[in-house]
This record gives structure tokens, C-alpha cells and sequence, in this order.
């Protein structure tokens, strides 16, 4: 039986032009060959499969060759290229951290980094996870790192970056792999398929990308797979009967009964799913998925974001353009919530039956239902073009119809709905002769100009009113009890940006003097200058609540030696007793206390 060797390492890259989707690092890493510029420390990082290990492998290989080609590549016929590809060379070392990850390990290491390579000009020595080293690994690492001999070069390479210690990264040139493009997953793969002489269509291959997630290597693993499954015949079906991928042609179905209201087969369908064992988190992912490449589908700038075959690209496009961005952007949020509400949900097939009824009905009238939410509130005009009779001549009454939801609809006639303001509106002698050429808009503005009119008119007798009555009235009487109390009533409403000001008003009291002024004693500056800023809001205050139109307001610093504290009731009792000792008896004998 002949010996199997899997597609991963059978095409594994040898050269730098063979590596798939990562042209930027490598043609860096050939111009600091060919100019000789080495670092003595690299740091290769990226997710799984992208590359990291082979490009070590082969940077190690290409500066140890002798004889280097024109476009910067191994030659593959010197002695160190040919030990290389033997894997019999002394001159480059592999080292796992995820098992060698203890401090004896790094000095076994270090110890070895002293001895000068016998045939090429470096040693290289590839550490693999290095993440997986122990900090004390770490530490003892870090001056052979810094300073390493002139013969040694060190290449890491690691999947979590975040776990390096800073000390480390300061000392290495880093390279950040990318993630590889479907397209150039499905290009190597029909590469590798053509070589070992298998059919496969370009559909099957694609999904095979996918659900590689960017890794090369993953790719190749689930390409030998569907192989053993399929016998060498790679077609979409198999592929998605291996992987267990849900075919997106469920997806098209479900959008075509959503644009069409189905509720019903929508149902059906999602039953169907769930028979065939699919995971009802991964279908409503997987939806979500769909809309988001049916938005991109429906602009030429963003279709390059859709990353599928060519045929099922033109599918997508087609359906795009029977979705409106309103729909899909309701849709994508309607499938997000409930994929975050899924894990939550004790019901999760009734959680995603509710998710579809509400998608089947966002195209039913997407103004009246946002998002597949509750129908929006519609407001209805005052006015409507059958308002105006076209028929006759003479002048017609204006139908007025109430629209508040809490009261029955009816209409009132003109006339009775001025009898209800008290006051015959002007406009009712507004004759609509010529109604075939008078416009609703101009019916409308003369309306609102007139009511407008009324308005001013209204407000302005009404201030004359108040003017007249105040003069009226005469000035009323007050006790400093009663200026007290709207003082602190006008504190009480002060905004909350004058709290510092509404705190101080708080402990003064005012002193009524002769002729209505009071007067307010504040001890700085400061305070008296707060004071006098809001001087008229207090004055205009204090004339109105008390009815007083001379009321005027003194503010004054207080003089040297002069008692501003505001006594508490107990401060007031100590007081009290002070002058008369009597009082402490009398509150013994009758059991007083003080609240």
C-alpha cells in the first residue's frame, strides 16, 4: 500500500512566490535578503494555516543558499539547499515551546546558539507557539534576543501575539499574516484538484473555502476529506452533505416567501431544516448572513464584498434587486436580535418562528411596519381634496373631522363649530365661487393666517388685562413671616446651576425695614455680588406673590463683629437656657423633648 501523504504537506509551499496570500511579507522578506539587512529576531504572527511556519522555513533556507536566483529564491543545488530539502541541516533548528517551555529548555538553547555554523553563513533557529514559553523562559531568552551572535538569527512564530511580553516584542521585527481570501483558497485548490487529477466544480470548492475561515491548511484537510467522501467527483451537494452546511438555496426560498408575505411555507421551510438536524443558532446566523450579502449585492462599488462563485454571485444580485435597503436593513436587525436572545430563550424554535412571521411581514407595508415591529400611528389630514365641491357655485360648508384615536370621528359644520369658539371666525366669509380653481393649500394658509390673527389679538388684550388689574389693585400689606417664606419659596426654584446660590439664599433672613425695603446682610463680596445679579428676578417675585409693587430689596456686607450665624433649634435652646435656667426645669417636669 502505498504511502499517503496529505495535501497540507504534500503542497506546501517551497518558495516565496508559491506562498498563497501573503505577497507583502514576502517580498519583504526577499528585499532584506537581497540587500543583506537582517534582523536577528523576527516574530511571525497570524491565525492558524496562514503561512507563518513555511515562510520561516523557507527565509531560513534562502539565506543559508550560495547561490541566490535573480528573482531572489533558493537555488535548490547547493550543498545547504539540498540538506535543507533532505531535512538532514545542521544549520536550521525547529523548536516547539509548547512542550520545550521550561528555563532548561532556553539555556539547552542558548548553550547551542554559540557554536558557528559548518556549512552556509546562519543558524537559524525556528521557535513555533512561542506564547507557550513561562515568563522565567521568557526572561532568561531576553539577552540572547537582544545580542545574539553575529551567525544566529531567531524566527518566531506564535498565534496569540497579545501573550508576548512587551520586553520581547521591543526586540523583533514583527509580521502580521493575514487571514487568505477565499478566491485565493479556491484558486489553490483547483490547483491542487488538477494536479491529482480530480473533478471539482467551483461551488463545492467554494463552500470548502468558507468553511476554512481564511487557513490554507484547513482548507487542504477538509479538500482530502471530501475527496474520500465523494471518490474524486467534488460536487456542491456532497460537499455540503459532508460538511453538514445548510444549503443556501434554503435561504433564497425563505427571502422569495418573505417578499411574498408567505408565512406559511416560511414555517415549513425552517420545519425542514431543523428534521434534516441543523442547529437553529447557526440557521439564523446563517440568514443574517444572506441579507448582509444581498445589501452588498445591490451596489456595484460593494458586490466586490461577496465572496462566493461567480454564478451564485449573479443570483444574489438578481434577488437584491427585489429587496429594498429598507427591508434588508429590518431584517438583518430583526435576525441579530434574536440571535442574541437565542442562548437566553427556554422556547428557541418559537423564539425563530416569531423572528420569521415578523420578517414576512416587514414587506407587507414597510411604513406601517418598521423593523417587524408594531404598525406606525398614521395621522390623518384636516383637510381633503373631496372637501372642495366641484359641482356648484355657491359657497359650501368646510367639513371639519376630528382625528384624535380617544374620540369618536365626526364633523361638525362650520357654523356650529363656530358657535363653539363663542366668536364667528373670520374666514366664514370666505366663498369658494370658483372652487375648481381654488387650491386646499391656499383654503389652509388663509385659515392659519386667520386663526394666527386671533391669536395675537387675544393674547394681546389679555396682557392689557393684567397691566390694567395690576394698577387696580392696591398695594397689599405684608409681615416679615410672610417675606421669609417667599423667600425661601423663591430659593425653592432657583435652577439647579444656582444650587450654590439657592444654599446661601436658604440661611439669610431677610429684615423687613421702613417704607417696603428689606434688607439682606451677606459676609463677602462674593455673596453680595450673586445677590445682585438675580436682584430683579427676587424683587419682581416677592411684588407678585405678596401684591406689592414697591417692594425693593437692600443687599449689604456685613460689618466687623457682626453675628450672621443662623442658629439651629438646638443652638436655639442652649441659648434660651443660657438666659434662663428655669426653662431646663420646666422641660423636666413635663417630660419634654426637644425635636
Amino acid at each position: 500500500m502505498k504511502n499517503f501523504i496529505v495535501s497540507a504537506r504534500k503542497y506546501r509551499p517551497s518558495t516565496f512566490d508559491s506562498v498563497i496570500g501573503q505577497r507583502a511579507l514576502t517580498i519583504t522578506l526577499k528585499n532584506a535578503i537581497a540587500t543583506g539587512k537582517l534582523a536577528q529576531a523576527y516574530l511571525f504572527c497570524g491565525p492558524r494555516g496562514v503561512g507563518k511556519t513555511t515562510c520561516a522555513r523557507i527565509f531560513a533556507k534562502t539565506i543559508n543558499c550560495m547561490n541566490i536566483t535573480s528573482d531572489g529564491e533558493a537555488c535548490n543545488e547547493c550543498e545547504s539547499c539540498k540538506g535543507f530539502n533532505e531535512q538532514r541541516s545542521f544549520n536550521i533548528h525547529e523548536l516547539d515551546a509548547a512542550s520545550n517551555n521550561s528555563v532548561e529548555d532556553i539555556r539547552s538553547l542558548i548553550e547551542q546558539v554559540r557554536i558557528p555554523p559548518q556549512i552556509g553563513r546562519y543558524k537559524v533557529y525556528i521557535i513555533d507557539e512561542v506564547h507557550m514559553l513561562s515568563s522565567s523562559a521568557f526572561n532568561a531568552f531576553l539577552k540572547t534576543l537582544e545580542e545574539p551572535p553575529a551567525h544566529a538569527i531567531f524566527i518566531l512564530a506564535t498565534t496569540e501575539k497579545h501573550k508576548i511580553l512587551p520586553t520581547i516584542l521591543s526586540r523583533c521585527q514583527i509580521y502580521d499574516f493575514n487571514r487568505i481570501g477565499v478566491n485565493d483558497i479556491v484558486e489553490h485548490l483547483q490547483y491542487v484538484a488538477k494536479k491529482e487529477g480530480i473533478e471539482a466544480d467551483i461551488e463545492g470548492l467554494n463552500i470548502i473555502a468558507q468553511k476554512a475561515d481564511g487557513g490554507m491548511r484547513d482548507a487542504l484537510s477538509i479538500f482530502d476529506q471530501v475527496v474520500s467522501f465523494t471518490g474524486g467527483n467534488i460536487h456542491y451537494q456532497d460537499v455540503i452533505a459532508n460538511l453538514n452546511v445548510l444549503d443556501y438555496e434554503y435561504y433564497f426560498k425563505l427571502t422569495n416567501n418573505f417578499l411574498e408575505n408567505n408565512i406559511s411555507d416560511s414555517l415549513l421551510i425552517f420545519n425542514d431544516i431543523l428534521n434534516k438536524g441543523f442547529d437553529g443558532n447557526d440557521f439564523i446566523t446563517g440568514l443574517a448572513s444572506h441579507f448582509r450579502d444581498l445589501l452588498v449585492s445591490k451596489d456595484e462599488v460593494t458586490v466586490c464584498l461577496l465572496e462566493t462563485a461567480t454564478n451564485v454571485k449573479n443570483r444574489y444580485i438578481e434577488q437584491a434587486k427585489k429587496c429594498t435597503p429598507k427591508f434588508l436593513f429590518h431584517a438583518m436587525k430583526l435576525c441579530n436580535e434574536c440571535d442574541l436572545n437565542y442562548r437566553m430563550s427556554k422556547n428557541k424554535r418559537l423564539l425563530i418562528e416569531l423572528t420569521l412571521i415578523q420578517l414576512a411581514q416587514i414587506a407587507q407595508d414597510e411604513e406601517e411596519i418598521p423593523a417587524g415591529r408594531s404598525p406606525k400611528n398614521k395621522i390623518s389630514p384636516i383637510f381633503s381634496t373631496n372637501q372642495v365641491q366641484t359641482k356648484t357655485t355657491e359657497p359650501q360648508p368646510i367639513v371639519i373631522q376630528q382625528t384624535d384615536p380617544k374620540l369618536k370621528t365626526n364633523t361638525l359644520k362650520k357654523e356650529e363649530y363656530a358657535q363653539k369658539n363663542s366668536q364667528k371666525p373670520e374666514h366664514t366669509n370666505l366663498i369658494i365661487k370658483n372652487a375648481i380653481h381654488t387650491s386646499i393649500k391656499a383654503i389652509q394658509s388663509d385659515l392659519k393666517k386667520d386663526s394666527s390673527e386671533k391669536e395675537q389679538k387675544q393674547q394681546t388684550l389679555h396682557q392689557q388685562s393684567i397691566i390694567i388689574e395690576n394698577k387696580n389693585i392696591e398695594n397689599q400689606s405684608y409681615t416679615e413671616q410672610d417675606l421669609s417664606l417667599r423667600w425661601t419659596e423663591f430659593a425653592l426654584k432657583l435652577p439647579r446651576k444656582d444650587a450654590a446660590i439657592a444654599g446661601n439664599m436658604k440661611n439669610m433672613n431677610p429684615r423687613l425695614l421702613e417704607n417696603n425695603i428689606f434688607e439682606i446682610i451677606v459676609d463677602n463680596a462674593m455673596a453680595e455680588k450673586d445677590m445682585l445679579n438675580i436682584k430683579p428676578q427676587i424683587e419682581q417675585h416677592l411684588r407678585t406673590q405678596l401684591h406689592n409693587e414697591q417692594i425693593t430689596m437692600k443687599v449689604r456686607i456685613s460689618e466687623q463683629g457682626e453675628i450672621l450665624k443662623v442658629y439651629s433649634k438646638t443652638e436655639q435652646w442652649q441659648l434660651l437656657q443660657k438666659k434662663n435656667s428655669s426653662l431646663q426645669k420646666l422641660k423636666d417636669l413635663l417630660g419634654l423633648e426637644l425635636s
